[in-house]
């Protein structure tokens, strides 16, 4: 999509949607081709999918964490 194409009928500015797509692409969730003068955006979801197994994999680092809190909280309790 082009940037008239994703501000069409939204309360942000160009300048914003702009932003945004630079720190996505970034990140690797976007990318951009030039076709004349204009450029068109589309979505990456393989790298969706990473960051999704990476957030997934960090969550369950946090539970097993949270859980040795726990069970020596509990264990040391009176």
């Amino acid at each position: 999509m082009s940037i008239t194409q994703l501000t069409s009928g939204m309360d942000i500015s160009r300048q914003a949607i702009t932003k945004h797509l630079g720190v996505l692409a970034a990140a690797g969730l976007v990318r951009d081709v030039k076709i004349g003068r204009e450029r068109l955006w589309e979505f990456e979801p393989t790298q969706l999918d990473e960051a999704r197994r990476s957030l997934e994999l960090i969550g369950r680092q946090w539970d097993h964490a949270l859980a040795r809190l726990k069970l020596a909280v509990e264990s040391d309790s009176p």
